[in-house]
């Protein structure tokens, strides 16, 4: 039997995120009352790949989740999604990846991950998302899997844009087609601080000995890109901050979405910028206790 191909693959991670409502950030040492909590589906890779899937890509998820609750419950949210999970291995021996994040009342926030299980993705996992991206597909990577895993991906892989979103930022030793970084990632990469739009673009430019073709998002600025022939901003979409939580991967996910159906660029750019603008605006979902 033929295996399925995808518009777009995710070889990444997955984290069930605990999302604590916060007055601010607490001191060190401070005990710090909060107001609620929520479980909220995440992980770079999910968060990606379920964007891709509501804005009208075939897409496949390739990481791994635990034998546990966090992990099943993963897996069941990428399924609700529409997204194929085929590939997501389920490894007993070490437990599902998650993050706690403390939100601020102004939206913004402060996470630490605990990677678990994603960072045993290896050759195998590399294999079966290669296996399922179509011929001019767009496979996407992160960096809270193994730098070998995405380092053999991106070698082996013959997709028309392998996508690497460098978050956390580090070092980046293998080919990529198009990067994708906000403001400070940009700068630890290298590029002058990025304070405004035309900077985000002078950023975008300066990182292109990295990849042929980068875009800087600069948050409530906009989005900058640069590539061979090409460059230009899209001005952030005015809307109310309810939580910035999400809203980089869902510029990403929509990005691979629109450059999968053959968009260019700066259409896509565009396309993206709206869609991590109705996220921003959208109250986190989860069970709230």
């Amino acid at each position: 039997m033929s295996e399925r191909h995808f518009d777009v693959v995710v070889l990444g991670s997955l984290h069930l995120d605990v999302m604590v409502a916060a007055p601010r950030l607490p001191a060190l040492g401070e005990t710090l009352p909060g107001s609620h909590w929520a479980f909220k589906c995440g992980g770079k890779g999910g968060n990606q790949a379920i964007a891709a899937a509501r804005h009208g890509a075939s897409v496949a998820m390739v990481g791994a989740v635990g034998d546990d609750a966090f992990g099943r419950r993963l897996s069941e949210n990428l399924v609700a999604a529409g997204v194929d999970v085929a590939a997501v291995r389920v490894e007993p021996a070490y437990p599902t990846g998650m993050s706690v994040a403390l939100q601020q009342p102004d939206g913004d926030y402060a996470a630490v991950i605990v990677s678990g299980v994603n960072l045993q993705l290896s050759a195998p996992d590399v294999d079966a998302a290669l296996a399922r991206l179509r011929p001019g597909g767009v496979l996407v990577l992160q960096h809270e899997i193994a730098p070998a895993a995405n380092r053999l991906a991106a070698t082996r892989s013959t997709a028309a844009i392998r996508l690497l979103n460098a978050a956390p930022a580090r070092p980046i030793d293998h080919p990529v087609d198009l990067l994708v970084v906000n403001a400070l990632e940009a700068e630890m990469l290298g590029a002058a601080p990025v304070g405004d739009l035309a900077s985000a673009l002078r950023a975008a430019k300066a990182l292109r000995g990295l990849a042929p073709r980068t875009v800087v998002t600069a948050g409530a600025h906009g989005v900058a890109f640069a590539g061979e022939g090409e460059q230009g901003m899209v001005a952030a979409i005015p809307v109310p901050v309810v939580s910035t939580h999400g809203a980089g991967d869902a510029f990403v996910g929509a990005l691979a979405a629109r450059l999968a159906a053959g968009s260019g660029l700066a259409v896509a750019c565009a396309y993206a910028t709206e869609a991590a603008a109705a996220v921003v605006a959208t109250p986190e979902g989860g069970r709230r206790v």
